[in-house]
């Protein structure tokens, strides 16, 4: 681990982080540690057992500036543009159910023929997804969903593709027909 402690006339910093004031007993302690050649026992703590590459910059001739925020990429989670419903993720409570939730229903794919996969976003925020060949029609999707998802079997809900959005209202089309190969598909009650 990389860590850069800078040295002003007034405290320190690490790795451009707040200004740490000499006359702070901790903060005495630290420096003790570093010039011993130690790693201080925060620095041991911080990277659990990882080597540390402490680097120093004298800057004893400057007054602490606090430094301007840099450019840092978005690491958050978004939503997708065009999704009708948002991704829901969500984790089993229990043994048993994470196993239900990989009890999807067994679709029969002939492997000499061409296959895709298909992702179901399910209007509850779980999803499925299953192989399927390219001559499987809209309706095998749906049968797919009421066998994975017997809750649904009582439901009237309709399938739409993702960007652009379309419903799927002739389910005697094949996948190929519909052009929803390696897609995602919402399902949406009506």
């Amino acid at each position: 681990v990389q860590i850069l402690l800078k040295l002003w006339r007034n405290g320190f910093s690490l790795d451009d982080g707040e200004l740490r004031s000499y006359s702070d007993p901790i903060n005495a302690q630290f420096l003790e540690s570093v010039k011993r050649g130690e790693i201080p026992l925060e620095l041991q703590r911080l990277v659990h057992g990882a080597q540390v590459n402490l680097d120093m910059e004298d800057h004893q001739e400057q007054e602490y500036v606090k430094p301007r925020l840099r450019f840092k990429a978005f690491s958050g989670e978004g939503q997708k543009l065009g999704s009708l419903t948002p991704e829901i993720v969500s984790t089993p409570s229990s043994p048993e159910e994470e196993e239900k939730s990989f009890l999807n229903a067994p679709v029969l794919i002939d492997d000499s023929k061409p296959a895709t996969k298909v992702q179901i976003r399910l209007a509850d925020g779980s999803r499925l997804i299953q192989r399927f060949n390219h001559t499987h029609r809209i309706k095998d999707i749906r049968d797919f969903i009421i066998q994975s998802r017997p809750a649904f079997a009582t439901m009237d809900f309709v399938l739409v593709t993702t960007f652009p959005n379309k419903e799927l209202t002739d389910e005697t089309l094949t996948l190929q027909e519909a052009d929803i190969l390696n897609t995602v598909i919402l399902q949406q009650l009506k």
